[in-house]
């Protein structure tokens, strides 16, 4: 079960993250939308795909399995591709995501955690 021991924590720590992201995408586009629309967008994007996964993860059982593998998979996409695309050519992003620089403002546990993710529905995957 994916919602038991270990997957507790972890289960913990995205809702953590669930709710820092949305707080901090809610803030930045309420008030300075016009300034980075896409990093705050790609904010809003994180905060969802955190929300999602901590479901799945909760929830367990199959579907919740795979809400989880999905999310977790997007997630890891996601922060290498902003991770690298913020550090390659910063002008893209006038301000930070949370996923910029592999999740540097948030001591890299957005690159960090779906691995862990993955990781932890790869052994439990056989008592699913």
């Amino acid at each position: 079960m994916t919602n038991r021991g270990p997957g507790r924590v972890l289960i913990a720590v995205y809702i953590l993250f669930a709710i820092a992201a949305t707080s901090r995408a809610t803030l930045q586009i309420v008030t300075k939308f016009h300034e980075a629309p896409v990093a705050y967008l790609l904010s809003a994007l994180a905060a969802v795909i955190y929300i999602i996964a901590t479901v799945g993860l909760a929830r367990g059982g199959p579907s919740g399995r795979r809400i989880a593998l999905v999310c977790c998979t997007v997630e890891l996409v996601g922060v290498l591709a902003v991770g690298a695309t913020s550090l390659l050519d910063g002008a893209l992003f006038p301000d930070d995501t949370v996923w910029s620089g592999f999740g540097a403002g948030y001591g890299y546990i957005p690159l960090v955690l779906p691995v862990l993710g993955l990781l932890w529905l790869r052994r439990t995957r056989e008592s699913a």
